[in-house]
């Protein structure tokens, strides 16, 4: 299986940059409901993922409200978790293991510009289909 079956485009995800304000991160992610969001440096390239938690962390940590967030670029804020991309070449393998402690997976190409993501989810679903598959054949198989 080649990872490139599971991948979410670039252009289908939403992305941020390093510039971005801490106000434009919190509306972003609040209008698309996401939890994370790939930040990319201004070459396109994967540098990290912002969390809620890191926006609430720094927030609480720098003492700032709502009115403030927009004097802040989002690479002042410490990522706390390192989300590791995989390379579009690696083997399902090395996708798997990082999708069991990250929902998606960032994906780059061989000069680690960013091209997209797996989602954990997709990956739960193709697994489902190809066990409930296995299920109702051994049942067929039983008749």
């Amino acid at each position: 299986m080649n990872i490139a079956f599971f991948l979410l485009p670039k252009a289908e995800v939403i992305t941020l940059t390093l510039e971005a304000t801490l106000r434009q991160t919190l509306e972003k992610m609040e209008h698309h409901r996401y939890t994370a969001v790939p930040i990319l440096d201004q070459h396109g390239a994967y540098a990290a993922t912002v969390t809620e938690g890191d926006l609430l962390w720094f927030m609480k940590n720098a003492n700032l409200n709502f009115d403030q967030t927009n004097r802040v670029r989002l690479a002042e804020v410490p990522m706390r978790v390192n989300l590791k991309p995989v390379r579009i070449d690696a083997n399902m393998e090395d996708l798997i293991s990082l999708a069991k402690v990250q929902n998606f997976v960032p994906v780059v190409d061989d000069m680690n510009r960013f091209i997209g993501i797996v989602r954990r989810s997709d990956i739960i679903d193709y697994c489902a289909e190809g066990l409930f598959r296995g299920e109702e054949e051994s049942a067929v198989g039983r008749d």
